[in-house]
């Protein structure tokens, strides 16, 4: 991806920049972006179009206080229903208490055109800092992180390039990890049940590294239920059916986490199979809700609260090595609760 044509990639774009890039003066391209004044149609275009591409965001702060940032740390995450993302804010917010910054929180649904609004949005304020979940952005998110000036974390994955810092998992080492484990119980028969399909980039990388290490085995999947909307335990249960009514002789279900891994579950013991002996099931996050049900289903901790709480950390200058430039893996824990066989 083409860096733009600065050779300080932390400097703060101005007017000028956009005005030189659209090939119109200063006062047209403020008359613009601040949606003031007859401009026309034409002009317009090309001035927001040589925003977009340098990633410029307008300064919302008046006055005195223009040239400053305020104690806002942008946190961006893709759902609030997921119970994996409260946690994440719940590290972050702890670490930013006695820091004097406070976060502010805006949520993607999983789609990368919402995510560039709600980023515009919150760089228009000009925060002391902004995390956001994942390495994949459009080309203007990219380019608005790139040119923001301020500490930026990416969370949740390191399987990529981060446009400053990242904290999180390997994701492909997990979803490996996860079936080793499930080979070595001596599962064979193997299905794949996911939602939020394909936007979910870290389910994706698991799939992946899961299926890598399935043909290592000399395996590969037997079926596979994809789904594009959110995570339930209605939708786990509706998933579950529809794998073992088509491939019967499954004899392991891995899914994408721990939500529709426990609807899946409880399908099964409702239909008096044997868990873990004729099928093993296991998910991803190792949630709370696991605890209460009948039995532990096999998981791997994200490291969520962790991660929020470091990802806080850099961003408010309280870990060694500055506010910038940081790649933090975590490890996670595989869980196998009472779904997945003992030697």
């Amino acid at each position: 991806m083409a860096k733009p044509p600065f050779s300080d990639p932390r400097r703060t774009l101005t007017l000028r920049d956009v005005s030189e890039a659209s090939g119109v003066s200063e006062m047209t391209v403020s008359r613009v972006l601040r949606q003031r004044g007859d401009v026309s149609a034409p002009t317009r275009l090309r001035v927001l179009e040589a925003a977009r591409r340098l990633g410029y965001v307008p300064n919302k702060i008046a006055g005195a206080l223009a040239s400053q940032r305020v104690n806002l740390v942008g946190v961006i995450i893709p759902s609030l229903s997921n119970m994996v993302f409260p946690d994440v804010l719940a590290g972050v917010s702890g670490t930013l208490d006695d820091t004097g910054l406070q976060p502010m929180v805006g949520v993607t649904n999983y789609s990368p055109d919402r995510e560039e609004r709600v980023l515009y949005e919150m760089l228009s304020w000009r925060p002391s800092g902004v995390i956001l979940a994942g390495l994949e952005h459009t080309a203007a998110s990219h380019a608005m992180l790139a040119q923001a000036g301020i500490p930026v974390v990416e969370i949740m994955d390191i399987d990529g390039t981060p446009i400053d810092s990242a904290v999180g998992i390997s994701h492909r080492r997990a979803g490996r990890q996860m079936a080793e484990a499930i080979v070595t119980a001596g599962y064979r028969r193997i299905a794949f049940l996911g939602t939020q399909m394909p936007d979910d980039h870290r389910a994706r990388k698991r799939l992946a590294g899961f299926e890598e290490a399935l043909a290592r085995a000399g395996l590969g999947l037997v079926d596979r239920e994809l789904y594009c909307g959110g995570s339930a335990l209605l939708k786990g249960r509706e998933m579950t059916q529809a794998v073992l009514t088509r491939t019967p002789d499954v004899d392991f279900l891995y899914y994408s986490n721990d939500m529709i891994g426990a609807g899946g579950l409880l399908y099964c013991l409702e239909q008096g199979m044997d868990v873990p002996g004729r099928l093993g099931l296991a998910g991803f996050n190792g949630v709370d809700l696991l605890v209460g049900l009948p039995r532990r289903l096999a998981t791997m901790d994200a490291c969520r609260s962790e991660i929020g709480r470091v990802a806080a950390e850099i961003v408010a200058g309280k870990r060694e090595g500055g506010a910038a430039g940081q790649i933090i893996e975590l490890t996670p824990t595989l869980q196998p609760g009472d779904t997945i066989r003992t030697a």
